[in-house]
């Protein structure tokens, strides 16, 4: 089964890429929907700059989709990541995993969840609402943590 990778920098529409991966299929009996959001930190964040290398990042997200892939059985896979400009409320990620039970869905979404996190290669920079510019952001050490429990 073939994953379904995209970056890019326009919105997307969890429903229709949902639809798209479970349509005309029987053999689908969980599919875990994971859809990350912009915050607007307490009110402070104008938008989120998000930069990325084409060709590199889809690469990446391609091996650790494969890796999913081989660890549980899964009978469908999405990520969408966006890049650019991205406002409060804005969706940034999607991760859509399909099995044919709910926890290798689950377990599947939230590793690469987890990846995308820590090691996807995609820069953060926050925009305020002061007109500052923030420093390029680095993973949490929660997230790093996180991560650590598919090693």
């Amino acid at each position: 089964m073939a994953a379904t990778i995209r970056i890019q920098a326009e919105p997307f529409d969890a429903a229709v890429e949902t639809a798209a991966l479970t349509g005309g299929r029987a053999d689908i009996g969980a599919v875990v929907a994971f859809t990350g959001l912009c915050r607007d930190e307490g009110g402070r964040l104008a938008a989120l700059e998000l930069e990325h290398y084409p060709g590199m990042a889809e690469a990446e997200i391609a091996r650790i989709a494969a890796q999913a892939q081989t660890r549980w059985s899964l009978l469908g896979l999405t990520v969408i990541h966006r890049f650019g400009r991205i406002m409060p409320g804005e969706e940034i990620v999607l991760v859509l995993t399909a099995s044919a039970h709910r926890q290798a869905a689950f377990e599947a979404a939230s590793f690469l969840m987890d990846y995308l996190k820590t090691h996807a290669p995609f820069w953060k920079r926050e925009h305020l609402k002061d007109g500052t510019v923030g420093a390029w952001i680095e993973a949490k050490e929660a997230d790093d943590r996180a991560a650590e429990r598919w090693c």
